[in-house]
């Protein structure tokens, strides 16, 4: 039986979701797969089938503090890794796949070390640009490109992951070790525009896949509702509406408060998604603000409801927002930033330069006015996003790897 053992650093949220979703066509497909993920409050939520757990959560805050003082972000967790490593090693899986390993959790050298001594075959899924940076999982509003070269002088640094020292150019060098050399790997990435990136770091030696993220098209589809009489919103008025976890300037949420502020009030109506108090205090009044919604059946009916999905991302690898609104048949605006373009087609949305509001104001009142995109176009597009297609791709790759 054919062996896979997944490793992210949760169980939840859209990369958690994404493991344990090919975690599950594995089995359907008769491999012995596993799934593995720190000991934390929050994975501990959910209970996972064939779940291996890596470390205890007192380790796991010591290596946090331990990389926030010295910078060395998985450098630490030697027991915890050494411990896991002996599970893995009793499996001897065919495939490690690979997921989110920031966030101080494993001991990358000595996870690494394993794989180029056993030589066991790779597939690396890139949810953003950790892998080949300094520190720093996005780059685009910082506008940096030292990741190409050798990091150093970090202006992110205390951001995520956090570090009190600047250690990037340290880091750089140790990643670049670690990462390269491992004979069989293939980097996966969920658009284009990151597969590019990669091409011109460290990691351009290795094989490089462009498999897209999807949906559940059962969930979201066209479901109609009573969102605008609940919110009373009048027909007329047309609805722009924004989705975001972790609203600020990378979610473009200034550029909301800008449209609220030159839009005209009796014409349409912003409705934002995934907010909080705080979101709250900094928007205008005039703005609807949905801080949670009980399930994705109730998200489907807002991108239902709405005439225009505004997605003013200015870091994204391939916005899941924009992808769940075309399938429920509302067309997408966005910038032209990362992978966020790619998920749209000529009949399914438009697209403006990063921060061009003028532009943007432009074609929100050309596609409202005129209706270029129909929702059964917007439907049709969706169908490249299947999950259930996109997971298969991965189960083609495996089978290309241990054959």
């Amino acid at each position: 039986m054919k062996k896979i053992v997944h490793i992210n650093s949760v169980n939840f949220g859209s990369t958690g979701k994404i493991m344990l979703q090919i975690h599950d066509v594995c089995k359907e497909r008769n491999y012995s797969s596993y799934v593995s993920y720190p000991k934390s409050r929050d994975n501990l939520n959910k209970k996972c089938d064939d779940a291996i757990i890596i470390g205890n959560r007192y380790l796991r805050n010591l290596h946090i503090w331990l990389a926030k003082f010295t910078g060395f972000n998985g450098y630490f967790s030697c027991v915890s890794t050494l411990l896991f490593l002996k599970k893995i090693k009793k499996i001897s899986p065919d495939i490690i796949h690979l997921h989110n390993l920031h966030n101080c959790y494993i001991n990358l050298p000595l996870l690494f070390k394993y794989v180029k001594k056993k030589n066991v075959a790779v597939v690396w899924t890139l949810h953003d640009c950790w892998a080949f940076t300094g520190q720093c999982p996005h780059f685009t509003l910082a506008k940096c490109d030292k990741w190409k070269t050798g990091c150093h002088d970090c202006q992110s640094y205390r951001e995520y992951p956090e570090s009190y020292v600047d250690r990037t150019k340290v880091m750089w060098k140790l990643k670049k070790k670690w990462f390269t050399g491992v004979k069989d790997i293939t980097i996966v990435t969920p658009s284009q525009w990151l597969a590019d990136l990669v091409k011109e770091s460290f990691l351009k030696e290795c094989t490089v896949k462009v498999i897209n993220n999807g949906i559940d098209l059962s969930i979201f589809q066209p479901t109609e509702s009573d969102f605008r009489k609940k919110y009373g919103i009048p027909q007329n008025k047309k609805i722009l509406l924004g989705v975001a976890f972790g609203w600020g300037i990378r979610k473009g949420l200034d550029v909301f408060i800008e449209l609220a502020n030159r839009l005209d009030n009796n014409e349409y109506q912003i409705v934002l998604v995934g907010t909080d108090d705080g979101v709250d205090q900094q928007i205008p009044k005039n703005i609807i603000s949905i801080h949670r919604t009980q399930n994705q059946t109730e998200l489907a009916e807002i991108y239902t409801a709405a005439d225009l999905f505004v997605n003013p991302t200015r870091e994204d690898t391939y916005p899941t927002v924009n992808m769940e609104s075309i399938a429920c048949g509302t067309p997408v605006l966005t910038f032209r930033t990362g992978g966020s373009p790619e998920c749209i087609d000529e009949f399914s949305g438009s697209v403006v330069e990063c921060d061009d509001i003028d532009s943007l104001l432009c074609e929100i009142k050309r596609i409202c006015e005129q209706i270029p995109y129909s929702r059964e176009f917007c439907v049709d597009r969706a169908k490249a996003f299947d999950m259930n297609e996109r997971f298969n791709e991965y189960i083609a790759l495996y089978e290309a790897l241990i054959c």
